[in-house]
């Protein structure tokens, strides 16, 4: 079996030989770098499998880098955040950053947040579907991981968003609760007063022009489901 490499990006050198050592005790091939540079110079050499991302680094922020990261590459990214700012983690997830977690986090619940994410990747990898499915005014390009409107307008999916749009898709007019949504899209349950699988939808919304959320509805008390009436092979 391959061995998967883990690109650890933080300022701090206790926190990265801690995670360094953790995840390599685990099976991990654990490459560390302290800020932007540092982390272009290992990802262009070689792509990691995992990027477990700061937000605070000196040089261009995490949100900067995950955004740019986002540009080339479908990477699995988990941030790390503060304990308290909601709205880092917001915004990680809204420019396409996987999971996240706060520095108050455990070695043993990183792992845990990791070997997830690799599984969903793995998933998503090995979809079942056909290549480019359509539906409504779009279609979804499953190999190229795009959604193209018949305008010719084209959004290219993050990890997360190409997990939920396949598990959507895998079952139009399903209702989903958001701890269905969440073991698809990171391999975890939502935890209590987590408001990350409505940013998650609420950004696939936007690739999806559904503004009028008559796509993706809201089920009270219940989740979400995709109103389609009928999908085929684009």
């Amino acid at each position: 079996m391959e061995q998967k490499t883990i690109l650890v990006v933080d300022d701090s050198e206790e926190i990265r030989d801690a995670l360094s050592e953790y995840l390599s005790r685990s099976g991990f091939n654990v490459i560390t770098a302290s800020d932007g540079d540092e982390m272009w110079q290992h990802f262009n050499h070689q792509e990691p499998h995992l990027i477990v991302l700061d937000i605070m680094l000196p040089g261009d922020d995490g949100l900067t880098l995950c955004s740019k990261i986002r540009l080339k590459s479908h990477v699995p990214i988990i941030m790390l955040t503060a304990v308290c700012d909601e709205v880092d983690r917001v915004a990680g997830l809204e420019i396409g950053a996987d999971d996240y977690i706060t520095k108050t986090f455990s070695p043993r619940e990183l792992l845990a947040r990791i070997k997830a994410l690799l599984r969903r990747s793995q998933f998503s990898n090995n979809t079942p579907f056909n290549r480019r499915i359509g539906f409504l005014n779009w279609t979804f390009d499953t190999v190229k991981r795009q959604l193209i409107h018949d305008s010719g307008d084209v959004a290219q999916l993050s990890g997360a968003d190409f997990s939920l749009l396949s598990l959507l898709l895998q079952h139009p007019n399903k209702v989903f609760s958001r701890d269905e949504i969440a073991q698809c899209v990171w391999g975890r349950d939502v935890e209590p007063m987590e408001r990350g699988i409505d940013v998650q939808m609420s950004r696939l919304r936007k690739h999806l022009h559904d503004d009028s959320r008559s796509i993706i509805i809201t089920v009270r008390n219940k989740g979400y489901m995709l109103a389609v009436d009928s999908i085929y092979e684009a």
